[in-house]
Protein backbone atom coordinates (compact mmCIF):
# COMPACT_ATOMS: atom_id res chain seq x y z
CA UNK A 1 0.00 0.00 0.00
CA UNK A 2 1.26 3.14 -0.90
CA UNK A 3 0.89 6.19 1.33
CA UNK A 4 1.59 9.86 0.33
CA UNK A 5 2.81 12.13 3.12
CA UNK A 6 2.31 16.16 3.40
CA UNK A 7 5.01 17.45 5.31
CA UNK A 8 4.87 21.31 4.53
CA UNK A 9 7.28 22.37 7.30
CA UNK A 10 10.73 23.17 7.38
CA UNK A 11 13.38 20.14 8.99
CA UNK A 12 15.77 22.09 10.89
CA UNK A 13 18.92 20.85 12.79
CA UNK A 14 17.96 19.81 16.57
CA UNK A 15 14.09 19.57 15.39
CA UNK A 16 12.49 16.40 16.05
CA UNK A 17 9.78 15.81 12.69
CA UNK A 18 7.05 13.13 12.49
CA UNK A 19 5.34 11.75 9.47
CA UNK A 20 1.90 10.57 9.32
CA UNK A 21 -0.11 9.92 6.10
CA UNK A 22 -1.37 13.12 4.16
CA UNK A 23 -5.01 12.00 3.84
CA UNK A 24 -6.94 14.28 7.02
CA UNK A 25 -8.27 12.87 9.77
CA UNK A 26 -10.28 13.51 12.65
CA UNK A 27 -8.58 12.68 16.32
CA UNK A 28 -11.61 9.93 16.42
CA UNK A 29 -11.10 8.13 13.30
CA UNK A 30 -7.24 7.07 14.39
CA UNK A 31 -8.37 3.67 15.38
CA UNK A 32 -5.00 1.98 15.89
CA UNK A 33 -3.33 2.02 19.15
CA UNK A 34 0.01 3.19 17.38
CA UNK A 35 -1.78 6.11 15.89
CA UNK A 36 -3.88 6.97 18.68
CA UNK A 37 -1.22 6.94 21.10
CA UNK A 38 1.53 9.08 18.46
CA UNK A 39 -1.18 11.74 18.27
CA UNK A 40 -2.07 11.70 22.21
CA UNK A 41 1.98 12.52 22.62
CA UNK A 42 1.81 14.82 19.71
CA UNK A 43 -0.49 17.05 20.79
CA UNK A 44 0.84 16.55 24.55
CA UNK A 45 4.18 18.25 23.20
CA UNK A 46 2.11 21.20 21.53
CA UNK A 47 0.50 22.21 24.14
CA UNK A 48 3.77 22.45 26.00
CA UNK A 49 5.59 24.38 22.72
CA UNK A 50 3.02 26.96 22.09
CA UNK A 51 1.61 28.24 25.64
CA UNK A 52 0.02 31.29 26.64
CA UNK A 53 1.11 34.41 28.75
CA UNK A 54 -0.52 38.10 29.53
CA UNK A 55 0.13 41.19 27.48
CA UNK A 56 -1.49 43.02 30.30
CA UNK A 57 -5.19 42.83 32.45
CA UNK A 58 -8.75 42.91 30.19
CA UNK A 59 -5.75 42.12 27.17
CA UNK A 60 -5.66 39.09 24.91
CA UNK A 61 -3.62 36.86 25.82
CA UNK A 62 -0.16 36.54 23.59
CA UNK A 63 1.98 33.33 22.69
CA UNK A 64 4.80 32.86 25.46
CA UNK A 65 8.03 33.31 22.77
CA UNK A 66 10.40 36.21 24.18
CA UNK A 67 11.86 36.44 21.16
CA UNK A 68 11.72 35.24 17.51
CA UNK A 69 14.71 33.12 17.52
CA UNK A 70 12.54 30.68 19.78
CA UNK A 71 9.42 30.52 16.72
CA UNK A 72 9.50 27.39 15.36
CA UNK A 73 11.22 28.00 12.05
CA UNK A 74 8.32 27.43 9.60
CA UNK A 75 6.53 30.11 11.28
CA UNK A 76 9.67 32.91 11.21
CA UNK A 77 9.72 35.04 8.29
CA UNK A 78 12.22 33.89 5.42
CA UNK A 79 16.13 35.54 5.25
CA UNK A 80 14.52 37.24 2.38
CA UNK A 81 11.77 38.74 3.29
CA UNK A 82 13.77 39.79 6.36
CA UNK A 83 16.60 41.45 3.95
CA UNK A 84 13.79 43.20 1.95
CA UNK A 85 12.59 44.91 5.50
CA UNK A 86 16.15 46.30 6.57
CA UNK A 87 16.82 47.26 3.38
CA UNK A 88 13.89 49.37 3.49
CA UNK A 89 14.15 50.41 7.20
CA UNK A 90 17.76 51.84 6.15
CA UNK A 91 17.02 53.40 2.77
CA UNK A 92 14.47 55.38 4.46
CA UNK A 93 16.82 56.11 7.35
CA UNK A 94 19.65 57.73 4.96
CA UNK A 95 17.12 59.60 2.86
CA UNK A 96 15.33 61.03 6.33
CA UNK A 97 19.02 61.74 7.31
CA UNK A 98 20.57 63.26 3.96
CA UNK A 99 17.89 65.62 4.09
CA UNK A 100 18.12 66.96 8.08
CA UNK A 101 14.75 65.68 8.79
CA UNK A 102 15.62 62.53 11.11
CA UNK A 103 15.70 63.96 14.76
CA UNK A 104 14.56 67.86 13.89
CA UNK A 105 12.64 69.32 16.54
CA UNK A 106 11.64 72.15 14.08
CA UNK A 107 8.21 72.54 13.33
CA UNK A 108 7.08 72.66 9.75
CA UNK A 109 7.27 76.08 8.44
CA UNK A 110 4.66 75.58 5.49
CA UNK A 111 2.26 72.56 4.63
CA UNK A 112 4.18 72.16 1.17
CA UNK A 113 6.91 71.67 3.11
CA UNK A 114 5.69 68.26 4.21
CA UNK A 115 5.75 67.56 0.29
CA UNK A 116 9.42 66.90 0.26
CA UNK A 117 9.76 64.32 2.94
CA UNK A 118 10.30 60.98 0.53
CA UNK A 119 11.97 61.50 -2.75
CA UNK A 120 11.30 57.80 -3.47
CA UNK A 121 8.03 57.16 -1.64
CA UNK A 122 5.19 58.15 -4.06
CA UNK A 123 2.19 56.73 -4.49
CA UNK A 124 -1.14 57.78 -6.53
CA UNK A 125 -3.58 58.02 -3.47
CA UNK A 126 -0.79 59.61 -0.74
CA UNK A 127 -0.23 62.72 -3.37
CA UNK A 128 -3.71 62.64 -4.00
CA UNK A 129 -4.24 62.93 -0.22
CA UNK A 130 -1.58 65.33 -0.08
CA UNK A 131 -3.86 68.02 -2.17
CA UNK A 132 -7.11 67.26 -1.21
CA UNK A 133 -6.72 66.70 2.40
CA UNK A 134 -9.01 70.02 3.37
CA UNK A 135 -11.71 69.28 1.09
CA UNK A 136 -14.59 68.16 3.33
CA UNK A 137 -16.07 65.50 0.67
CA UNK A 138 -12.53 63.85 0.45
CA UNK A 139 -12.90 64.21 4.46
CA UNK A 140 -16.29 62.09 4.83
CA UNK A 141 -14.93 59.63 1.90
CA UNK A 142 -12.49 58.49 4.20
CA UNK A 143 -14.66 57.27 6.95
CA UNK A 144 -16.18 55.20 4.01
CA UNK A 145 -12.76 53.79 1.98
CA UNK A 146 -9.69 54.95 4.14
CA UNK A 147 -8.25 52.60 6.57
CA UNK A 148 -10.64 52.44 9.05
CA UNK A 149 -13.94 52.37 7.43
CA UNK A 150 -15.39 50.23 10.44
CA UNK A 151 -16.40 53.08 12.41
CA UNK A 152 -19.51 55.28 11.63
CA UNK A 153 -23.32 54.21 11.82
CA UNK A 154 -25.94 55.73 10.78
CA UNK A 155 -27.85 58.36 13.06
CA UNK A 156 -32.01 58.05 13.26
CA UNK A 157 -31.43 60.22 16.65
CA UNK A 158 -28.44 62.63 18.01
CA UNK A 159 -27.04 61.99 21.01
CA UNK A 160 -28.52 64.35 24.13
CA UNK A 161 -24.66 65.22 24.22
CA UNK A 162 -24.49 66.41 21.19
CA UNK A 163 -26.86 69.34 20.88
CA UNK A 164 -26.86 69.90 16.83
CA UNK A 165 -29.94 72.35 16.14
CA UNK A 166 -31.60 72.78 12.80
CA UNK A 167 -30.63 76.29 12.86
CA UNK A 168 -26.69 75.30 12.76
CA UNK A 169 -26.84 72.86 10.15
CA UNK A 170 -29.82 73.47 7.69
CA UNK A 171 -27.23 75.49 5.21
CA UNK A 172 -25.51 72.40 4.50
CA UNK A 173 -28.62 70.09 3.95
CA UNK A 174 -30.60 69.85 0.53
CA UNK A 175 -32.37 72.68 0.10
CA UNK A 176 -35.92 72.66 1.20
CA UNK A 177 -34.48 69.62 3.44
CA UNK A 178 -34.36 69.37 7.64
CA UNK A 179 -32.41 67.56 10.09
CA UNK A 180 -35.22 65.97 10.79
CA UNK A 181 -35.93 64.70 7.51
CA UNK A 182 -32.49 64.02 6.46
CA UNK A 183 -32.30 61.38 9.73
CA UNK A 184 -35.62 59.72 8.61
CA UNK A 185 -34.37 59.44 4.97
CA UNK A 186 -31.17 57.75 6.77
CA UNK A 187 -28.83 60.22 5.29
CA UNK A 188 -27.39 61.45 8.49
CA UNK A 189 -24.49 59.24 10.14
CA UNK A 190 -22.31 59.68 13.51
CA UNK A 191 -18.46 59.00 14.54
CA UNK A 192 -18.86 59.01 18.26
CA UNK A 193 -15.51 58.39 20.32
CA UNK A 194 -16.89 58.24 23.55
CA UNK A 195 -15.29 54.95 24.42
CA UNK A 196 -11.94 57.32 24.46
CA UNK A 197 -13.11 59.28 27.56
CA UNK A 198 -11.54 59.90 30.41
CA UNK A 199 -8.51 58.47 29.28
CA UNK A 200 -5.72 60.30 30.29
CA UNK A 201 -3.37 62.05 27.69
CA UNK A 202 0.40 61.10 27.69
CA UNK A 203 2.84 64.28 27.97
CA UNK A 204 5.72 65.66 25.93
CA UNK A 205 8.68 67.48 26.89
CA UNK A 206 6.92 67.28 30.44
CA UNK A 207 3.51 69.02 29.29
CA UNK A 208 0.44 66.71 28.92
CA UNK A 209 -0.84 66.50 25.42
CA UNK A 210 -4.74 66.52 24.41
CA UNK A 211 -7.13 63.94 23.48
CA UNK A 212 -10.14 64.50 22.37
CA UNK A 213 -13.15 62.28 22.48
CA UNK A 214 -15.11 63.70 19.89
CA UNK A 215 -18.41 63.45 17.77
CA UNK A 216 -18.72 64.09 14.17
CA UNK A 217 -21.75 64.42 12.39
CA UNK A 218 -21.91 63.18 8.64
CA UNK A 219 -24.83 63.87 6.06
CA UNK A 220 -25.51 62.29 2.73
CA UNK A 221 -26.15 64.97 0.42
CA UNK A 222 -27.67 65.29 -3.44
CA UNK A 223 -24.40 63.97 -5.13
CA UNK A 224 -23.78 61.03 -2.70
CA UNK A 225 -21.09 62.60 -0.94
CA UNK A 226 -20.66 62.43 2.73
CA UNK A 227 -19.84 65.61 3.85
CA UNK A 228 -19.07 66.54 7.70
CA UNK A 229 -21.39 68.96 9.22
CA UNK A 230 -20.93 69.45 12.63
CA UNK A 231 -18.05 68.51 15.15
CA UNK A 232 -17.96 68.34 18.92
CA UNK A 233 -14.39 67.62 19.99
CA UNK A 234 -15.50 66.53 23.64
CA UNK A 235 -18.37 64.42 24.90
CA UNK A 236 -19.71 67.21 27.74
CA UNK A 237 -21.23 70.43 25.90
CA UNK A 238 -20.18 73.53 27.19
CA UNK A 239 -19.69 76.66 26.11
CA UNK A 240 -15.86 76.08 26.15
CA UNK A 241 -16.70 72.75 23.72
CA UNK A 242 -18.84 74.94 21.14
CA UNK A 243 -19.98 72.51 17.87
CA UNK A 244 -17.81 73.67 14.80
CA UNK A 245 -19.49 74.30 11.42
CA UNK A 246 -18.21 74.28 7.42
CA UNK A 247 -18.75 77.99 7.81
CA UNK A 248 -16.36 78.53 10.46
CA UNK A 249 -13.16 79.87 9.52
CA UNK A 250 -10.87 77.45 8.01
CA UNK A 251 -8.89 77.05 10.43
CA UNK A 252 -11.25 76.76 12.77
CA UNK A 253 -12.72 74.01 11.20
CA UNK A 254 -9.49 72.27 10.00
CA UNK A 255 -8.80 72.24 13.38
CA UNK A 256 -11.77 70.48 14.62
CA UNK A 257 -11.43 67.80 11.40
CA UNK A 258 -7.80 67.24 12.38
CA UNK A 259 -8.39 66.47 15.93
CA UNK A 260 -11.30 64.18 15.27
CA UNK A 261 -8.88 62.48 12.63
CA UNK A 262 -6.02 62.13 15.72
CA UNK A 263 -8.27 60.71 17.63
CA UNK A 264 -9.55 58.05 15.21
CA UNK A 265 -6.10 57.50 13.99
CA UNK A 266 -4.93 56.70 17.32
CA UNK A 267 -7.95 54.13 17.27
CA UNK A 268 -7.40 52.66 14.50
CA UNK A 269 -3.79 51.90 15.10
CA UNK A 270 -4.20 50.47 18.46
CA UNK A 271 -7.82 48.48 17.82
CA UNK A 272 -8.81 48.22 14.50
CA UNK A 273 -5.28 47.33 13.28
CA UNK A 274 -3.24 45.53 16.22
CA UNK A 275 -6.16 44.25 18.56
CA UNK A 276 -8.18 43.75 16.07
CA UNK A 277 -6.64 41.70 13.24
CA UNK A 278 -2.77 41.33 14.43
CA UNK A 279 -3.72 39.92 17.87
CA UNK A 280 -7.13 38.35 16.99
CA UNK A 281 -5.37 36.75 14.49
CA UNK A 282 -2.47 35.24 17.12
CA UNK A 283 -4.74 34.11 19.33
CA UNK A 284 -6.65 32.05 16.69
CA UNK A 285 -3.22 30.81 15.66
CA UNK A 286 -1.73 29.80 19.28
CA UNK A 287 -5.19 28.15 19.77
CA UNK A 288 -4.75 26.39 17.03
CA UNK A 289 -1.08 24.99 16.93
CA UNK A 290 -1.79 24.01 20.49
CA UNK A 291 -5.01 21.93 19.87
CA UNK A 292 -5.30 20.00 16.38
CA UNK A 293 -2.66 17.78 15.10
CA UNK A 294 -0.97 18.48 12.03
CA UNK A 295 -2.98 15.73 10.64
CA UNK A 296 -6.40 17.31 11.46
CA UNK A 297 -8.67 18.78 8.59
CA UNK A 298 -9.24 22.27 10.36
CA UNK A 299 -5.47 22.83 11.08
CA UNK A 300 -4.75 21.87 7.42
CA UNK A 301 -7.70 24.94 6.47
CA UNK A 302 -5.96 27.15 9.19
CA UNK A 303 -2.78 27.29 8.77
CA UNK A 304 -1.70 29.16 5.95
CA UNK A 305 -4.02 32.34 6.97
CA UNK A 306 -1.41 32.18 10.03
CA UNK A 307 1.87 32.31 8.37
CA UNK A 308 4.29 34.28 9.83
CA UNK A 309 1.70 35.85 12.36
CA UNK A 310 3.84 35.13 15.36
CA UNK A 311 7.40 36.41 14.14
CA UNK A 312 5.17 40.11 13.01
CA UNK A 313 3.66 40.22 16.43
CA UNK A 314 6.62 39.26 18.44
CA UNK A 315 8.35 42.69 16.59
CA UNK A 316 4.97 44.74 16.78
CA UNK A 317 5.01 44.29 20.22
CA UNK A 318 8.44 46.21 20.12
CA UNK A 319 8.28 48.45 17.20
CA UNK A 320 4.85 49.76 18.05
CA UNK A 321 3.67 48.95 21.02
CA UNK A 322 7.23 49.38 23.16
CA UNK A 323 8.23 51.62 25.40
CA UNK A 324 9.98 53.73 21.76
CA UNK A 325 7.23 52.82 19.39
CA UNK A 326 4.61 54.20 17.54
CA UNK A 327 1.90 54.10 19.75
CA UNK A 328 3.90 55.43 22.63
CA UNK A 329 4.33 58.74 21.29
CA UNK A 330 0.86 58.79 20.42
CA UNK A 331 -1.35 61.40 22.36
CA UNK A 332 -2.70 58.54 24.36
CA UNK A 333 0.63 57.27 25.00
CA UNK A 334 1.45 53.43 25.68
CA UNK A 335 -0.48 53.32 28.94
CA UNK A 336 -3.55 55.51 27.06
CA UNK A 337 -3.41 53.26 24.04
CA UNK A 338 -3.78 49.86 26.16
CA UNK A 339 -6.37 50.87 27.84
CA UNK A 340 -8.42 52.09 25.06
CA UNK A 341 -7.84 48.66 23.77
CA UNK A 342 -9.00 46.80 27.34
CA UNK A 343 -12.23 49.20 26.51
CA UNK A 344 -12.48 47.66 23.63
CA UNK A 345 -12.08 44.28 24.02
CA UNK A 346 -14.60 44.36 26.93
CA UNK A 347 -17.04 45.63 24.59
CA UNK A 348 -16.84 43.68 21.44
CA UNK A 349 -19.18 40.99 19.93
CA UNK A 350 -18.68 38.55 17.56
CA UNK A 351 -20.95 40.22 15.82
CA UNK A 352 -18.72 43.34 15.13
CA UNK A 353 -16.11 40.77 13.19
CA UNK A 354 -18.62 39.36 11.14
CA UNK A 355 -18.93 41.90 8.39
CA UNK A 356 -22.30 41.15 7.21
CA UNK A 357 -23.91 41.84 10.94
CA UNK A 358 -21.22 44.93 11.22
CA UNK A 359 -22.90 46.35 8.13
CA UNK A 360 -26.35 46.02 9.04
CA UNK A 361 -25.95 46.73 13.18
CA UNK A 362 -24.39 49.98 11.91
CA UNK A 363 -27.49 50.32 9.17
CA UNK A 364 -24.76 50.79 6.24
CA UNK A 365 -26.49 48.65 3.78
CA UNK A 366 -27.14 51.66 0.95
CA UNK A 367 -24.74 54.42 1.71
CA UNK A 368 -23.21 55.07 -1.42
CA UNK A 369 -19.86 54.65 -2.48
CA UNK A 370 -18.80 52.18 -0.07
CA UNK A 371 -16.12 50.39 -1.67
CA UNK A 372 -15.32 48.24 1.36
CA UNK A 373 -18.46 47.34 2.07
CA UNK A 374 -19.15 46.03 -1.16
CA UNK A 375 -15.86 43.85 -2.16
CA UNK A 376 -15.62 42.83 1.82
CA UNK A 377 -18.54 41.54 1.90
CA UNK A 378 -18.30 39.26 -1.78
CA UNK A 379 -15.14 38.48 0.00
CA UNK A 380 -17.14 37.56 2.81
CA UNK A 381 -19.36 35.30 0.91
CA UNK A 382 -17.01 33.77 -1.80
CA UNK A 383 -15.12 32.58 1.66
CA UNK A 384 -17.84 31.38 3.55
CA UNK A 385 -19.15 29.22 0.30
CA UNK A 386 -15.10 27.60 0.55
CA UNK A 387 -15.03 26.86 4.42
CA UNK A 388 -18.56 25.65 4.03
CA UNK A 389 -17.75 22.83 1.34
CA UNK A 390 -14.47 22.12 3.31
CA UNK A 391 -15.77 22.18 6.65
CA UNK A 392 -19.46 20.11 5.30
CA UNK A 393 -16.79 17.56 3.55
CA UNK A 394 -15.48 16.60 6.86
CA UNK A 395 -18.23 17.29 9.00
CA UNK A 396 -21.23 15.50 7.10
CA UNK A 397 -23.55 15.92 10.97
CA UNK A 398 -23.64 18.12 13.87
CA UNK A 399 -22.71 14.71 15.88
CA UNK A 400 -19.29 14.86 13.97
CA UNK A 401 -18.77 18.59 15.44
CA UNK A 402 -19.40 17.84 19.10
CA UNK A 403 -17.65 14.28 19.41
CA UNK A 404 -14.11 16.07 17.64
CA UNK A 405 -12.30 16.90 21.21
CA UNK A 406 -9.70 19.03 18.85
CA UNK A 407 -12.19 21.54 17.42
CA UNK A 408 -13.82 21.58 21.25
CA UNK A 409 -10.73 22.87 22.57
CA UNK A 410 -9.35 24.81 19.82
CA UNK A 411 -12.53 27.18 20.40
CA UNK A 412 -12.44 27.16 24.13
CA UNK A 413 -8.98 28.28 23.95
CA UNK A 414 -9.98 31.37 21.80
CA UNK A 415 -12.88 31.98 24.19
CA UNK A 416 -10.89 31.83 27.04
CA UNK A 417 -7.57 33.69 25.48
CA UNK A 418 -8.79 35.83 23.44
CA UNK A 419 -12.64 37.45 24.76
CA UNK A 420 -11.50 35.95 28.43
CA UNK A 421 -14.55 33.96 29.12
CA UNK A 422 -16.53 36.94 28.12
CA UNK A 423 -20.55 35.29 27.50
CA UNK A 424 -21.79 38.66 26.40
CA UNK A 425 -19.66 38.85 23.69
CA UNK A 426 -21.59 36.74 22.18
CA UNK A 427 -18.44 34.34 20.89
CA UNK A 428 -18.92 31.07 21.19
CA UNK A 429 -17.35 28.58 23.89
CA UNK A 430 -18.05 25.44 22.63
CA UNK A 431 -19.04 24.37 18.97
CA UNK A 432 -22.63 22.35 18.60
CA UNK A 433 -23.67 22.14 14.85
CA UNK A 434 -21.90 22.28 11.41
CA UNK A 435 -23.00 25.95 10.62
CA UNK A 436 -21.46 27.43 13.89
CA UNK A 437 -18.34 26.15 12.55
CA UNK A 438 -18.81 27.53 9.26
CA UNK A 439 -19.45 30.98 10.43
CA UNK A 440 -16.85 30.93 12.82
CA UNK A 441 -13.70 29.78 10.80
CA UNK A 442 -15.00 32.13 7.70
CA UNK A 443 -14.64 34.81 10.34
CA UNK A 444 -11.00 33.51 11.46
CA UNK A 445 -10.49 33.20 8.10
CA UNK A 446 -11.41 36.91 6.93
CA UNK A 447 -10.10 38.62 9.51
CA UNK A 448 -6.39 38.21 8.66
CA UNK A 449 -6.81 38.36 5.34
CA UNK A 450 -9.90 40.92 3.78
CA UNK A 451 -9.88 43.10 7.27
CA UNK A 452 -6.46 42.84 7.46
CA UNK A 453 -5.87 44.19 4.30
CA UNK A 454 -8.31 47.14 4.86
CA UNK A 455 -6.58 48.40 7.50
CA UNK A 456 -3.32 48.26 6.70
CA UNK A 457 -2.49 48.48 3.16
CA UNK A 458 -3.56 52.08 3.07
CA UNK A 459 -1.55 53.32 6.00
CA UNK A 460 0.92 55.29 3.91
CA UNK A 461 -1.45 56.61 1.42
CA UNK A 462 -3.60 57.96 4.08
CA UNK A 463 -1.89 58.62 7.03
CA UNK A 464 1.74 59.39 6.06
CA UNK A 465 0.68 62.75 4.99
CA UNK A 466 0.65 64.29 8.57
CA UNK A 467 -2.23 66.67 8.09
CA UNK A 468 -4.85 64.82 7.30
CA UNK A 469 -4.46 62.04 9.94
CA UNK A 470 -1.87 61.88 12.98
CA UNK A 471 -1.24 59.58 16.22
CA UNK A 472 -0.25 62.76 17.93
CA UNK A 473 -1.15 66.83 18.22
CA UNK A 474 0.69 69.23 20.24
CA UNK A 475 -1.54 72.22 20.91
CA UNK A 476 -4.99 71.94 23.05
CA UNK A 477 -8.06 71.95 20.84
CA UNK A 478 -9.82 75.12 20.29
CA UNK A 479 -12.46 76.02 22.68
CA UNK A 480 -13.40 79.12 21.23
CA UNK A 481 -13.86 80.30 17.95
CA UNK A 482 -12.27 82.52 15.87
CA UNK A 483 -8.83 82.83 17.43
CA UNK A 484 -6.80 80.34 15.21
CA UNK A 485 -5.13 80.54 12.19
CA UNK A 486 -2.59 78.51 9.83
CA UNK A 487 0.00 78.98 11.94
CA UNK A 488 -1.71 77.70 14.80
CA UNK A 489 -2.47 74.65 12.61
CA UNK A 490 1.28 74.33 11.89
CA UNK A 491 1.59 74.53 15.74
CA UNK A 492 -0.51 71.78 16.28
CA UNK A 493 0.96 69.54 13.83
CA UNK A 494 4.20 67.17 15.27
CA UNK A 495 7.50 68.45 14.30
CA UNK A 496 9.58 67.41 12.06
CA UNK A 497 11.25 64.89 13.42
CA UNK A 498 8.30 62.95 14.59
CA UNK A 499 6.27 63.41 11.34
CA UNK A 500 9.13 61.86 9.70
CA UNK A 501 9.52 58.72 12.00
CA UNK A 502 5.48 57.96 11.46
CA UNK A 503 5.57 58.25 7.70
CA UNK A 504 8.62 55.96 7.79
CA UNK A 505 7.15 53.27 9.70
CA UNK A 506 3.94 53.61 7.64
CA UNK A 507 5.93 52.78 4.76
CA UNK A 508 7.49 49.92 6.36
CA UNK A 509 4.04 48.59 7.44
CA UNK A 510 2.54 48.98 3.77
CA UNK A 511 5.35 47.86 1.73
CA UNK A 512 5.15 44.48 -0.08
CA UNK A 513 7.96 42.28 0.28
CA UNK A 514 9.44 38.89 -1.09
CA UNK A 515 7.50 35.83 -0.34
CA UNK A 516 4.29 37.77 -0.49
CA UNK A 517 1.49 35.04 -1.22
CA UNK A 518 -2.39 36.45 -2.01
CA UNK A 519 -5.47 35.20 -0.59
CA UNK A 520 -6.67 31.83 -1.86
CA UNK A 521 -2.90 30.76 -2.54
CA UNK A 522 -1.81 27.30 -0.81
CA UNK A 523 1.82 26.55 -2.18
CA UNK A 524 2.19 24.00 0.53
CA UNK A 525 -0.69 21.96 -0.47
CA UNK A 526 -1.88 20.51 2.57
CA UNK A 527 -4.38 18.55 1.94
CA UNK A 528 -3.85 15.33 -0.07
CA UNK A 529 -7.47 14.20 -1.08
CA UNK A 530 -8.75 15.33 -4.55
CA UNK A 531 -12.28 16.92 -2.72
CA UNK A 532 -10.31 19.85 -1.07
CA UNK A 533 -7.92 19.87 -3.58
CA UNK A 534 -11.15 20.87 -6.25
CA UNK A 535 -12.57 23.30 -3.26
CA UNK A 536 -9.42 25.19 -3.54
CA UNK A 537 -9.70 25.23 -7.33
CA UNK A 538 -12.66 27.06 -7.45
CA UNK A 539 -11.89 29.70 -4.23
CA UNK A 540 -9.17 30.46 -6.46
CA UNK A 541 -11.53 31.10 -9.15
CA UNK A 542 -14.11 32.91 -7.82
CA UNK A 543 -11.36 35.24 -6.36
CA UNK A 544 -9.95 35.79 -9.41
CA UNK A 545 -13.16 37.01 -11.15
CA UNK A 546 -13.81 39.29 -8.43
CA UNK A 547 -10.49 40.66 -9.21
CA UNK A 548 -11.20 40.97 -12.60
CA UNK A 549 -14.43 42.76 -11.27
CA UNK A 550 -12.58 45.12 -9.07
CA UNK A 551 -10.16 46.15 -11.84
CA UNK A 552 -12.88 47.40 -13.93
CA UNK A 553 -14.99 49.02 -11.64
CA UNK A 554 -11.71 51.16 -10.66
CA UNK A 555 -10.97 51.61 -14.11
CA UNK A 556 -14.26 53.97 -14.12
CA UNK A 557 -13.24 56.09 -10.31
CA UNK A 558 -10.99 59.00 -9.87
CA UNK A 559 -10.01 57.06 -6.71
CA UNK A 560 -10.01 53.62 -7.64
CA UNK A 561 -10.50 51.20 -4.23
CA UNK A 562 -8.01 48.51 -4.59
CA UNK A 563 -6.89 47.47 -0.64
CA UNK A 564 -9.85 44.42 -1.33
CA UNK A 565 -8.84 43.28 -4.44
CA UNK A 566 -8.44 39.73 -3.68
CA UNK A 567 -4.79 40.08 -5.73
CA UNK A 568 -3.70 42.85 -3.35
CA UNK A 569 -4.77 40.73 -0.26
CA UNK A 570 -2.24 38.61 1.92
CA UNK A 571 -3.44 35.35 2.63
CA UNK A 572 -2.14 35.90 6.35
CA UNK A 573 -1.18 38.85 8.79
CA UNK A 574 2.81 38.62 8.61
CA UNK A 575 3.66 42.58 8.11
Amino acid sequence: MALTFKQGQWISRGEMVELRGGRAMKAYEDDHPLLIDHRKKELMLKKSLFQWKSMGEGLPHINSFNDVSEIPTEMRFYDSRIADFNYSRKKIGIELKIKGLLGSTAYWETIEDMKKIFWYKKTTMAEYVADHWMEDDFYGYQFLNGVNPGVIKRCSELPTNFPVTEEMVKPFLEVGSSLQKEMEKGNMFLYDQKKMDGIPPAAYNGEPLHVTAGLCLLNVNPENKLMPIAIQLNQQPSEKNPIFLPSDTESDWLLAKMFIKNADCMDHESVHHFMRTHFLAEVFAVAALSSFSVIHPMYKLLLPHFRHTLHINIRARLSVLGPDGALSNSSLGLDGVKELMRRDLSEITYSSLCLPENIAARGLESIPNFYYRDDGLKLWNIIQSFVKAVVEHYYPSDCEVQRDTELQDWISEVFTHGFLGNKASGFPAAFHTVEEVVKFTTMVIFTPTVQHAAVNSGQYDYNSWAPNSTLRLHKPPPTTKGQSSMKTVLETLPNVGDTVVLAGMLWLLSDRYSNYIPLGTYPEERFDEPEPKQMIKEFQAALSCLSEAITTRNSHLELPYTYLDPAEIENSVSI
